[in-house]
């Protein structure tokens, strides 16, 4: 009976999203050409603000649990597991005074309204899986930017979403990479819960009634690992993967 019901609540929901990422698009764009850095910024925000809204049509609920004071004068490495899309624009919603910036593949960078003009304009890195060595360089530049500009760099380690919020594997290379090039960054795990359950269905219908959870745990000064970055991977992959629950 959900399933039935969430056909024409999807419906909705689309058109609203859509018709979202249609109107920032060029509300970025002015704020971006015009106004610079600081203004695009906070039109990103107010996109991701109407992002959480239009998922509210479908039923879904967020709660961002974060007990910790960050400082937002240094760089930050958010990680975080990946279960949908759904976890991104809370993420940066929650998190927007740190100006979170993303690790994305590179075919996100155009033909999507709103989303790629963010990607390729707010700092974000694109990335060719299949091109190392373009793949390298980008990462390489992003972490410079963050550590310069003392951003939040996003990264989701598994590489690719959960479909069934089981936890995958995390792929170390990225993170060697921001350790690397982010060295006063502070590590911020994060866990997240229940996004997958927005997709059970697929693309279409999609799930109704969902509380998406995200857990933030206590943040970690990548320089007291400096010796065993090994230990610190480790680590983080345990805290999020311990406060998962499919």
């Amino acid at each position: 009976m959900q399933k039935l019901l969430s056909y024409p609540i999807s419906v909705i929901y689309y058109l609203f999203f859509f018709l979202t990422l249609v109107i920032f698009h060029p509300i970025q764009w002015v704020c971006f050409n015009v106004f610079g850095y600081q203004a695009h910024k906070k039109s990103v925000d107010a996109l991701q603000f109407c992002l959480m809204r239009c998922a509210n049509i479908l039923g879904t609920r967020f709660t961002f649990t974060n007990p910790h004071q960050i400082d937002t004068n240094q760089p930050l490495i958010i990680v975080a597991n990946h279960q949908s899309l759904h976890d991104i624009y809370p993420i940066t919603w929650y998190m927007r005074k740190h100006h979170p910036k993303f690790i994305s593949k590179i075919e996100l960078g155009k033909g999507i309204p709103s989303v790629s003009y963010n990607l390729r304009h707010g700092g974000a890195a694109l990335i060719d899986r299949k091109n190392p060595r373009q793949a390298l360089p980008a990462l390489m530049n992003f972490g410079d930017y963050i550590e310069t500009n003392k951003r939040a760099a996003v990264i989701f380690p598994e590489g690719t979403r959960s479909k069934n919020g089981e936890p995958k594997p995390f792929q170390t290379r990225g993170l060697e990479v921001l350790f690397k090039k982010v060295p006063s960054a502070l590590i911020v795990p994060i866990s997240i819960n229940n996004s997958w359950k927005m997709l059970k269905y697929g693309k279409f219908p999609l799930g109704l009634g969902t509380h998406i959870t995200f857990t933030v745990h206590k943040p970690i000064k990548l320089s007291t690992f400096v010796l065993d970055k090994e230990m610190l991977i480790n680590n983080i992959e345990t805290t999020i993967k311990e406060h998962i629950h499919p």
